[in-house]
């Protein structure tokens, strides 16, 4: 039993010993072996590797693959006419020498972004500083990108190289400072309701002056459709006196009876009317007594 527990025990501590020795290269990793503190070798190709157990020896990763850094800053910057804007821009970047990266910028791709992040945004500060809002919005956007990108690689190419290569700059957003913005919008607003106010103004004017013109005409349509009225009222009037005169003029009795009857007419206009009348002492009744007297004779 103590032979097998000594075999199994020396096998385990022979895997532990393999282990600390071996380690593995990913395709997209650069790996970094440390001697006592020191890098030792930087080893780029993919694959199984040898190594003496630590404290001898160590190894650690950085990323060989191509970076992304977005900006993080939402800082105002003052173009040439002294406008404030806010820039949202992109980075793409890659580590080249794993080395000079790890000697002169970090030990892990975040320090790198971080001072990245500083460098880019100075050089858009310069670059910005020296065009105007047209600018950043024109076609001279792509040359100010560039710009910037060409000022970045000279400070990470510079006397301390950071080991990394600058792919791409990018603007996404220019857009005004929030206070420029809140402000830009109320005059907009300004004017469009500076607009607004003149177009009401000129349609109610143009509404008064429609119904001021629809008034007069119906003024004078009534007009003279009145005067017509009261032309063929008083044609068919005179008519109606010619035809009633040459009517009591054939026979006056039957005229006086007429207008008698009419008479009668007029006072029992309503259905509670009352008329205490003596028939003797009427006209009326005399005549419709004896048709021969003061009545229209009969046929």
């Amino acid at each position: 039993m103590n032979r097998i527990g000594f075999i199994i025990t020396s096998l385990l501590v022979l895997l532990a010993l393999a282990s600390s020795t071996l380690f593995v290269v990913d395709q997209r990793q650069f790996g970094v072996l440390y001697q006592l503190g020191q890098i030792k070798e930087v080893i780029t190709e993919p694959g199984l590797n040898f190594k003496m157990p630590p404290p001898f020896q160590n190894v650690s990763y950085i990323d060989k693959r191509l970076l992304t850094l977005d900006s993080t800053d939402t800082e105002s910057m003052l173009t040439a006419e002294k406008q404030r804007v806010v820039i949202d821009w992109y980075v793409r970047w890659r580590i080249t020498n794993p080395s000079e990266y790890i000697r002169n910028v970090g030990l892990d791709e975040a320090a790198g972004a971080m001072q990245l992040n500083r460098v880019v945004r100075n050089s858009f500060q310069e670059e910005v500083n020296r065009r105007t809002v047209r600018d950043l919005l024109s076609g001279k956007r792509e040359q100010l990108m560039l710009d910037v990108r060409r000022e970045v690689l000279e400070a990470v190419q510079g006397a301390r190289p950071w080991g990394v290569d600058i792919i791409d700059v990018r603007i996404t957003r220019v857009d005004y400072a929030s206070e420029i913005t809140t402000s830009v919008y109320r005059r907009m607003e300004a004017e469009r309701q500076r607009v607004a106010n003149e177009l009401r103004s000129t349609g109610a004017a143009e509404g008064e002056k429609i119904r001021a013109d629809a008034d007069r005409q119906r003024e004078v349509t009534i007009a003279n459709a009145y005067r017509d009225a009261q032309k063929v009222k008083g044609e068919g009037d005179a008519q109606a006196a010619r035809l009633y005169a040459d009517a009591f003029g054939r026979d006056p009795q039957f005229a006086q009876f007429y207008r008698s009857l009419e008479a009668y007419k007029q006072s029992f206009n309503k259905k509670g009317d009352v008329v205490v009348i003596d028939p003797s002492s009427t006209d009326f009744f005399r005549s419709m007594r004896t048709p021969g007297q003061g009545g229209p004779a009969r046929n």
